[in-house]
């Protein structure tokens, strides 16, 4: 064999080596592309199950939130018709307020009076009696 044969050999068998090598790793990208595929397709699954899930959540959400949107309006309406009555009440107890202030200036004026009459009847009786006093006296003289 001659210099330029054994190169030759030896460059077939690197290539044969090369060869080797390369059908390893394409073999072990397809193993890692498939097992990608497989992620993919159940990535692909569970967003497809999560759509679903999130879809019949969100109906049922926006039935509740009719209902609650119902109710308050129910409720604002009972409300409504509730004012005037809590109105009504704020007036009577303001009357009650002025009847029982009226009431206490009333008891006031009444024991006023009470105590005027008293010493008006106590000094009529008095200037009675000293009328018939000086009457007497101006009798005797």
């Amino acid at each position: 064999m001659t210099a330029g044969g054994i190169a030759g050999l030896i460059a077939a068998i690197a290539f044969a080596v090369l060869v080797i090598f390369l059908v390893k790793l394409l073999m072990k990208v397809e193993k890692t592309v498939a097992s990608v595929e497989k992620t993919v397709e159940e990535a692909n699954n569970t967003i497809e199950v999560v759509t679903k899930d999130v879809d019949l959540l969100s109906r049922e959400v926006e039935g509740l939130l009719t209902k609650g949107n119902e109710l308050f309006s129910d409720v604002n309406k009972k409300v409504a018709t509730i004012d005037p009555l809590f109105t009504a009440i704020a007036d009577l107890s303001t009357s009650i307020s002025e009847l029982n202030a009226s009431g206490k200036n009333l008891v006031s004026r009444i024991n006023d009076l009470g105590k005027t009459t008293a010493q008006t009847t106590v000094a009529g009786k008095v200037g009675k009696t000293a009328m018939k006093f000086f009457k007497q006296r101006n009798k005797e003289e």
